[in-house]
């Protein structure tokens, strides 16, 4: 389990909710190339450049069963990033509850608190296919599990209350709306998100 050798990298487009890509289920990694590595190293550094602790290839527009995660302690503020590749992860053993505070790459202005595992076992393999396994608790098992989920076409506002995901989306019709309003008056419109 090595983390991330460096390469040429590039830092990827984020798709943003409500793209109906992120709710896709993701196909499992079978060819083993340099492609993957080169999209691991792209979609780490997108990760960094973000910032964030954790992304999935949905979220880059790839359906590939494909996570980076910062291994870093989140608490360290001189930290420096320590990305991991997870090559079709799977959650083989979980125990326990947390309730921590949540934000997503792909969900723009929304922290919530989701109610998660405490502790979690993950089987995936490396960017050669070997497979490792780890297990986390903490901050660290709900990054892994946030991003498993983005695999199985899950955002984390799935898994808040109702309410306060109808709120967010209500918010974000109108920011949207007052963002295309603003650009079409000044500069010609500007729709691409």
């Amino acid at each position: 389990m090595a983390a991330l050798a460096k390469t040429r990298m590039s830092i990827l487009p984020i798709l943003k909710f409500p793209d109906p890509r992120l709710n896709e289920v993701s196909k499992p990694v079978e060819d083993f190339g340099e492609e993957l590595k080169a999209l691991a190293s792209d979609m780490a550094e997108t990760m960094i450049a973000a910032p964030g602790v954790g992304l999935a290839a949905p979220q880059v527009g790839k359906l590939l069963r494909l996570i980076v995660i910062d291994q870093s302690d989140p608490a360290d503020e001189n930290r420096t990033p320590s990305p991991l590749a997870l090559v079709n992860p799977e959650i083989v053993h979980a125990e326990g509850k947390q309730v921590y505070k949540e934000g997503c790459l792909s969900v723009e202005d929304l922290q919530s608190e989701v109610t998660r595992h405490m502790t979690v076992e993950v089987e995936a393999e490396d960017l050669d296919g070997n497979l490792f396994t780890v297990t986390a608790e903490g901050h660290k098992a709900v990054v892994l599990q946030h991003e498993i989920d983005h695999l199985d076409g899950v955002l984390f506002i799935e898994r808040i209350s109702p309410l306060k995901r109808s709120m967010y989306v209500k918010s974000l019709r109108k920011r949207r709306n007052k963002d295309d309003k603003d650009g079409k008056a000044g500069k010609g419109g500007r729709n691409a998100r």
